[in-house]
């Protein structure tokens, strides 16, 4: 559970769901073909194909913000670098405007390309 301080008090919101928002909202951007595992958990689950919805989005909290990585596969002959951008960027605008949270940074890591 993530819990944030704002002027209307204490808001709870369930790290699931921010897992799941993020890692949808990442794959609706042009060109990322997919989310990759990372961390122990997560690639145990992927190792016995309980692969989820949410693999590779780490959630970090300091204070009342967040610091979001992600790990991504991208499709070749698109542009790292504006797919980056753009996936922080719509990631930082959907959590501000779904769950009033305020994000440190967004971290998009490319794991793979795909054909």
């Amino acid at each position: 559970m993530i819990k944030v301080n704002n002027h209307i008090g204490t808001i709870g919101v369930s790290t699931r769901y921010l897992r799941t928002l993020v890692s949808l909202t990442a794959q609706s951007c042009f060109g990322v073909s997919g989310m990759n595992s990372y961390g122990a958990v997560q690639s145990v689950n992927s190792f016995f194909k309980r692969r989820s919805e949410n693999s590779g989005v780490i959630i970090r909290q300091s204070g009342n913000k967040l610091t979001i990585d992600l790990h991504i596969t991208v499709t070749y002959g698109v542009n790292v670098g504006a797919i980056s951008e753009s996936i922080a960027h719509k990631v930082s605008y959907v959590l501000t405007e779904r769950a009033g949270i305020e994000l440190e940074s967004v971290n998009v890591f490319v794991d793979a390309l795909v054909d």
